[in-house]
């Protein structure tokens, strides 16, 4: 699968028996559609997650979903009034792509991983060093 944002080939890190897409080059993370219940392994805060998304207006380049082509949707998550994170999703419900640092934030913001078990598990790609 070709990162939407980079078009180079992401490759599929096993973490706890989940299987996540990361470019090496960006640093972004493609979670396929359940990925990101089954990292959390709460329905009640992955739900909180999902719930807590609001369309939003952007104007960042549309990227493509890396499985149906599709423009993906810009949506806002986060507290209505607090810190929010702008991610990509797929319109037909493929996935999620988050940013450098993105998803980190997200769960960090609302403390959706307050025992911090996906932040340690991704910790390596979290603390990657940006480079120039």
């Amino acid at each position: 699968m070709d990162c939407p944002v980079c078009k180079t080939a992401m490759i599929v890190l096993e973490i706890e028996e989940v299987e996540i897409d990361y470019c090496t080059d960006c640093a972004g993370i493609w979670l396929d559609t359940g990925e990101l219940e089954l990292l959390l392994e709460d329905f009640e805060q992955a739900a909180a997650v999902l719930q807590s998304f609001a369309p939003a207006q952007s104007d960042e380049t549309p990227r493509k979903c890396p499985i149906c082509l599709k423009k993906m949707d810009k949506v806002l998550v986060g507290e209505a009034d607090g810190k929010r994170e702008l991610i990509d999703r797929c319109p037909k419900g493929h996935g999620l792509w988050f940013d450098r640092g993105e998803l980190k934030d997200i769960l960090t913001m609302a403390e959706f991983d307050s025992e911090g078990r996906v932040k340690e598990l991704l910790g390596g790609i979290f603390d990657r060093p940006e480079t120039e």
